[in-house]
């Protein structure tokens, strides 16, 4: 399963991961520095939030990807792989970062819990829009997305419940003494997002518009949660050039559309959001994959999300 169309230097990136793997094997075989919690090693931000809110005090929770950084290509550094091998649950997704992938195969099979293995994915074009009838020429690098899969599960927040029922589930065979515990927590947080997607589905269930125009391709469960159309102004890696080709095409469905705004996202740069909106007659506004957290304080998951059908709102002409 990959999610990216065109790994970068990726002869640099394997002689990495070869340094990185040697060291994490020449590291101390220790499990759980500390013996009062678990320690949980998350691959990425929404990853994160549910060790957070399922384990509570007894997990110690860390990060691979900082806040404020694009996690598609995450790269570990020596100390990082430490982690992933001192773990004693790492939670990752397979396929969406290459080094946290290998990370996982050569210093932590064992104790690893890959969320793409909970449901299905979604292939990579869901909730796309598209004229019938037309003909499209595919996008230089976009080969593999178009036969590959959607890594944004946790844009549907009924996805994300169910990733956190099963990741309480590893934390009790890690730690059996608080399996309840842990299973409580799930089921409260399970009850948040039922009410969380109850607003989605309330607030999005009348607008005049169903289509949202968006950087990258991240929106499909959101789009077919809800019954939205994302046109993406370029696949699955916000890394990727939209050609000259494209942006007009994206700017003709904009004013077709009649779309009031452009959405770009926090960690990548709005200047093409900004070019369709000039060419459209349209505003730019921000809408958040949550792939990683802001390096502002204070939002959270749940949080981000409800900014996210405010702008929609507000965007689609919803009453």
């Amino acid at each position: 399963m990959n999610f990216r169309s065109a790994p970068r230097t990726l002869a640099a990136t394997a002689t990495a991961l070869l340094a990185l793997g040697g060291v994490a094997a020449c590291s101390d075989d220790q499990a759980g520095a500390d013996p009062q919690r678990v320690d949980v090693v998350s691959a990425f931000y929404p990853l994160q939030f549910l060790a957070e809110q399922i384990g509570g005090d007894a997990v110690t929770v860390s990060n691979l990807v900082k806040p404020g950084v694009e996690p598609h290509d995450a790269e570990l550094n020596p100390s990082q792989v430490g982690e992933v091998a001192r773990a004693e649950l790492v939670v990752y997704l397979k396929g969406f970062q290459p080094q946290v992938d290998q990370a996982v195969a050569q210093n932590a099979a064992d104790r690893a819990f890959d969320v793409a293995t909970v449901a299905p994915l979604l292939d990579a074009a869901a909730g796309g829009h598209d004229h019938e009838g037309e003909e499209h020429e595919e996008e230089p690098g976009h080969e593999e997305e178009t036969g590959g899969k959607d890594p944004h599960l946790w844009l549907d927040p009924t996805r994300l419940a169910a990733v956190g029922d099963q990741l309480a589930e590893r934390l009790g065979t890690a730690d059996p003494e608080r399996a309840g515990d842990y299973a409580a927590r799930a089921t409260a947080l399970r009850a948040e997002l039922e009410r969380l997607d109850a607003e989605f589905a309330g607030g999005l269930k009348t607008c005049q518009r169903r289509e949202i125009v968006v950087s990258h391709t991240a929106f499909g469960y959101l789009a077919e949660r809800y019954h939205l159309e994302q046109i993406g102004i370029t696949g699955l890696s916000p890394e990727n050039e939209p050609s000259p080709q494209r942006l007009a095409e994206v700017a003709a469905e904009a004013r077709e559309h009649q779309a009031t705004t452009i959405f770009f996202e926090t960690l990548v740069s709005p200047k093409v959001a900004e070019t369709i909106a000039g060419q459209a007659g349209a505003q730019t506004a921000v809408l958040d994959p949550l792939e990683g957290l802001s390096a502002d304080g204070g939002a959270d998951y749940l949080s981000v999300m409800r900014d996210n059908l405010a702008a929609l709102r507000t965007a689609l002409g919803c009453s």
